[in-house]
C-alpha cells in the first residue's frame, strides 16, 4: 500500500512539474524598449528601457522563479521573486519588466540595464537557470521611444512562414520579419494595432451615401415589430379561447351549444331581457314613513352651551 501511494505521489509530481514546465516555455519575449526618453513611465514616475514578456498559452502561467539576463554566461544575473500574485501572466496577455538597474525598487525592476550603443542580448531562462525559454538580441544604435518586438504577439518563425504561405498579401502589408520596430510602442499591449477596420472600409466603399444602412435598419425595425404585432395577437386569441372554454365547462355547456348562442344577433338579446322586464315589472319601492322620537334628555341638544362655546366661562 505505501509503495502503491509512493508511486502515485511520484506520478503527480512528475504531471505537476512537466505541466509547469510546457507552460513555462510559451512564454515570449515580446517587445523591447532600448531607450525611453518621452514613453511608458514605472511605478515610481521614472523612464527606463523596459522588457515586455508575453503568455502564449491558453492558460495562466507563473514567471516567478524564472530568470532573465543579459549575459548568456550568467542565465542566473536577476530571479523573479516569489510570492508576488502579480507575476501570474493570464493567457495571452503581458508583464513588463524595468531594465534600471534597481532590483531593490520591486519585483519587476531587473538587476541590470540595456546600452543603446551595443548591441543587447537579453534571455529569458526556466527556474531550473538552464532551460533557455526564449532570447533576442535586439541590435545596436535604437532609436529614442521607438520599440522592436515581434511582429505578432507571442510568434516565431514558423508561425510566420505559416502565414506567408497561407496569406499572400501579408509580406506586402507587414513584410516577412518576425521581428520590426514600432514608432507606435506597446507596453503591456497587443503589438498588433489596427488602424482600420476591414468591414467599415468595405461598407464605406459600397454605401458611400448611407443609404442602404438607412433601408437596412427600417427593415429591421419592421420587421421586429410584425413580429411582435404576430406574437401578441396569437397570445391574445389563445388568452380568449381558454376563457372560453373555463366558462363552457363552469356552465356546462358543449362546444356546438355555444357556437349556437354565439350566432344569435345583439337584438333577440335585447328582446328577451326587456320580455323578462315586463314579465316581472320589478321596480324599486322606497319606504316613505317618517318616525319622530323624543329624545329622552332634560334639557335641548340645539340648545346646549356644549355646542356653542370652545372654553367654559370663567367665574
Amino acid at each position: 500500500m505505501k509503495r502503491l501511494t509512493g508511486i502515485g505521489l511520484l506520478l503527480l509530481f512528475c504531471a505537476v512539474w512537466t505541466t509547469n514546465a510546457q507552460r513555462t516555455t510559451s512564454l515570449k519575449i515580446n517587445e523591447v524598449l532600448v531607450i525611453n526618453d518621452d514613453n511608458f513611465m514605472d511605478d515610481y514616475g521614472k523612464k527606463y528601457p523596459w522588457i515586455e514578456i508575453y503568455n502564449s498559452s491558453p492558460g495562466t502561467v507563473n514567471v516567478a522563479g524564472c530568470f532573465l539576463t543579459n549575459d548568456i554566461n550568467k542565465p542566473k544575473m536577476y530571479m523573479v521573486p516569489k510570492g508576488d500574485v502579480l507575476t501570474k501572466i493570464s493567457p495571452n496577455q503581458h508583464v513588463l519588466f524595468w531594465a534600471d538597474d534597481k532590483a531593490t525598487r520591486g519585483t519587476f525592476h531587473l538587476n541590470f540595464t540595456l546600452d543603446s550603443l551595443k548591441p543587447n542580448f537579453i534571455a529569458l531562462f526556466d527556474s531550473d537557470g538552464r532551460t533557455l525559454i526564449d532570447s533576442i538580441t535586439v541590435p545596436a544604435g535604437q532609436q529614442a521611444d521607438i520599440s522592436y518586438g515581434l511582429i505578432e504577439d507571442g510568434w516565431d518563425q514558423k508561425r510566420l512562414e505559416e502565414e506567408l504561405r497561407l496569406n499572400s498579401g501579408y509580406i506586402e502589408k507587414k513584410g516577412d520579419k518576425l521581428w520590426i520596430y514600432f514608432e507606435k510602442v506597446t507596453p503591456s499591449s497587443n503589438n498588433k494595432i489596427l488602424e482600420t477596420n476591414e468591414k467599415i472600409d468595405n461598407f464605406k466603399e459600397n454605401d458611400r451615401t448611407g443609404v442602404g444602412m438607412t433601408l437596412t435598419a427600417m427593415g429591421v425595425v419592421f420587421v421586429g415589430l410584425l413580429l411582435l404585432f404576430l406574437i401578441f395577437k396569437s397570445i391574445g386569441r389563445i388568452a380568449v379561447g381558454l376563457t372560453h372554454r373555463r366558462v363552457m365547462k363552469t356552465a356546462g355547456v358543449t362546444k356546438e351549444q355555444a357556437k349556437g348562442i354565439s350566432e344569435q344577433s345583439g337584438d333577440v338579446y335585447a328582446a328577451i331581457a326587456m320580455a323578462i322586464y315586463e314579465a316581472t315589472e320589478l321596480h324599486d319601492e322606497e319606504n316613505t314613513i317618517l318616525t319622530i322620537k323624543n329624545a329622552a334628555r332634560h334639557y335641548s341638544p340645539w340648545s346646549s352651551k356644549i355646542y356653542t362655546l370652545r372654553e367654559a366661562p370663567k367665574r
